[in-house]
């Protein structure tokens, strides 16, 4: 098999490089029509729309959505049935999620003038979130434990998890995360039509203030279109990892850490970037031997031919300065120095330092949260986590001599934007805090 080669040294390579970059992740037409109809049938008809939907797409046959409610009790019974080493995984993979959490957890603040004027930002938490979960053939219990634990910590009070079942097939490591979790409430539900329960309410499933959570296009598509009515985390693409090594790591390794994100499905993105042309070659000798060996082969041979790419740089600056304008989700830096070029790394989800830190690890258990920007929009947004569970509201309290200092300003300003009563506002308390001294 082949895989896409380009060189810096190429006069187009910037253009060649845009280009590949080019991922539309926007729903065609079909989807967006099918989704709206959703979300409007939800709306309108609440839990009958969302047994029907379920009914048809998950070829289940409720007749309520309380059918389709799965027990707390169901959940705790799966912890304890799966075999010990997968509950000793999930805990431990918890609880250092829950420690690299809780030191993001941010606590309100404020400080006093010397005038007597309070100034400050109180933090809470939200209500109530909804974490959507896939179904079906999928097992995602890392997901649940990325999406929930960090929620907790922030204080949020409800949480509820939506996941499909369709035939009925409940993932049991799912169910185990979820009471590892601490998740609320759970229903039996997918699509874009628990999306658009979550986001609006039925007679059974609460509105909540935020959804969380991957999904296929669908659900990526409903969330989009819920947002404003309540917030999301992201509309994530498909998954990526970018490799800069140096040509002094195993190529084994690197080939096997490119298939870690190729493998998810045929659309995700492995790019490998180094400035030893010959090394490229030992990773491209390493990738064919190994592949044919690979239970998901079928899938990583059409997302390395289609959207993997080995790029050679003239040095490891070079190397950076491409790392930064893909804005990868994953980012590895299989070098001797990895901290000196993590510094020079402005936009990446998650930067994986050193050779023995393979992109794995943060998938599951190093701690750091797994739900990543993709599409270069790590350029501009962050990993989740505790800060996006929580909200900040302004304190302001001014004292007499405060309000008279500042509402002259106010005042100023006000009148200078046409804006009177803005400025009459101000002005009662100068005259008011006046007459007080």
């Amino acid at each position: 098999m082949d895989i896409q080669r380009i060189r810096s040294s190429d006069s187009d390579f910037w253009q060649k490089l845009k280009n590949f970059m080019a991922w539309d992740t926007v729903s065609d037409v079909g989807v967006n029509e099918t989704v709206q109809e959703i979300i409007a049938a939800v709306k309108s008809h609440g839990d009958q729309a969302v047994v029907d939907y379920t009914n048809r797409f998950d070829r289940m046959s409720v007749s309520s959505v309380s059918a389709l409610k799965i027990s707390l009790d169901d959940a705790h019974t799966a912890l304890e049935k799966i075999p010990p080493q997968q509950r000793q995984a999930l805990e431990y993979a918890a609880q250092r999620v829950r420690q690299y959490h809780l030191h993001q957890k941010q606590d309100s603040w404020s400080y006093t003038e010397p005038d007597g004027t309070l100034l400050g930002q109180q933090i809470t938490p939200l209500d109530r979130v909804g974490l959507y979960v896939p179904g079906g053939k999928a097992a995602y219990p890392s997901s649940v434990l990325m999406n929930a634990i960090p929620a907790k910590v922030a204080g949020v009070d409800e949480l509820i998890m939506v996941v499909p079942t369709p035939d009925g097939e409940i993932n049991e490591l799912v169910l185990a995360a979820a009471a590892i979790g601490e998740i609320d409430h759970i229903f039996a539900i997918g699509g874009a039509q628990a999306v658009a329960a979550l986001a609006y309410g039925t007679e059974t499933i609460p509105q909540v203030d935020k959804i969380v959570g991957p999904g296929n296009i669908y659900v990526a598509t409903a969330k989009r279109m819920v947002f404003g009515h309540v917030g999301i985390d992201m509309i994530a693409g498909p998954s990526e990892i970018l490799v800069i090594c140096d040509g002094k790591t195993d190529p084994d390794w690197i080939a096997m850490d490119l298939f870690s994100q190729a493998e998810h499905d045929e659309d995700a993105q492995a790019i490998l970037v180094c400035p030893d042309a010959n090394y490229i070659d030992l990773v491209m000798q390493s990738i064919r031997t190994l592949i044919d060996g690979m239970e998901r082969a079928s899938i990583l041979k059409v997302s390395l031919a289609n959207r993997g790419m080995l790029i050679d740089v003239k040095n490891m600056q070079e190397a950076v300065d491409v790392a930064n304008y893909i804005a990868p989700e994953h980012l590895e830096l299989s070098v001797d120095d990895p901290q000196r070029m993590a510094a020079k790394i402005r936009h990446a989800g998650a930067i994986f330092m050193g050779r023995y830190t393979a992109e794995v690890l943060g998938d599951y258990c190093a701690g750091p949260n797994h739900v990543l920007p993709t599409s270069r929009t790590a350029r501009f947004s962050s990993p989740l986590g505790v800060y996006d569970f929580q909200k900040r509201s302004n304190l302001i309290m001014c004292s007499a001599e405060g309000a008279a200092l500042l509402g002259e300003t106010a005042s100023v300003l006000a009148r200078g934007e046409g804006l009177t009563a803005h400025a009459r506002s101000a002005e009662y308390r100068i005259k008011k805090s006046g007459e007080m001294e």
